[in-house]
């Protein structure tokens, strides 16, 4: 049996984050270090030759318009058919006007945020493999991103920001950073942390990042 496949992919139209390599070589480490075989791409015609027959593909601070129409399709596809998708920071930043992309494949949409800053991340569920070795509360560095409504009640919210530990924050008690669903057929993980290249060095946040990729793999 061949080694399970991920696809990473880094493509941007908008913002481009200086941490995509560091992304790149922690999730490149993460995989194959759990026998998983991992591609990383930034052609969308290779997304959709790559895609078929992959566990998981991981949009990695992707920004902007980034697929074709063939993309498109090759990724509604690949979650019907119950492959698992990881997104990570920017990526709720990606296909603004896809509302197929923003609603139900990560679960919500980007709305600015403030100053990188440090912040606690408030772990509500300790039961999903990104957040078990997590205490209660996570000391970070990060945008703290907001969006544009809460998916409370939507998906299963794994954690939140603590908009008292830092500035800027929009959406008040109920502010999701990090949850999981199923709405476009096969797992859906998204963590909103991942600015800063040293994030990825971060073994709490490595393990937050393999935990996410597992789950939605179904290798948890």
């Amino acid at each position: 049996m061949s080694a399970p496949r991920i696809v990473v992919f880094t493509r941007t139209t908008g913002f481009r984050h200086d941490s995509i390599p560091a992304g790149i070589e922690a999730f490149t480490e993460l995989g194959t270090g759990n026998g998983m075989e991992v591609l990383a791409t930034e052609d969308p015609g290779e997304l959709v030759e790559r895609l078929p027959g992959s566990s998981v593909v991981v949009f990695l601070s992707t920004s902007g318009d980034v697929l074709t129409d063939a993309a498109r399709d090759a990724l509604r596809t690949h979650l019907a058919g119950g492959g698992g998708f990881v997104g990570v920071h920017g990526a709720s930043t990606t296909e603004y006007g896809w509302p197929w992309y923003g609603e139900d494949l990560v679960g919500a949409v980007f709305d600015g945020h403030p100053d990188l800053q440090p912040g606690v991340v408030t772990v509500e569920d300790h039961d999903h493999p990104a957040t078990a070795h997590l205490g209660d509360r996570w000391e970070f560095t990060d945008e703290w991103y907001n969006f544009s409504v809460s998916p409370r009640g939507r998906v299963r919210v794994l954690a939140t920001a603590d908009e008292t530990t830092y500035s800027g924050g929009r959406m008040g008690d109920d502010h999701p950073l990090v949850w999981c669903h199923e709405l476009a057929g096969g797992r859906s993980f998204y963590t909103a942390l991942g600015h800063t290249s040293e994030s990825f060095s971060d073994p709490d946040f490595r393990r937050h990042l393999l935990g996410g990729l597992t789950w939605a793999a179904h290798r948890a």
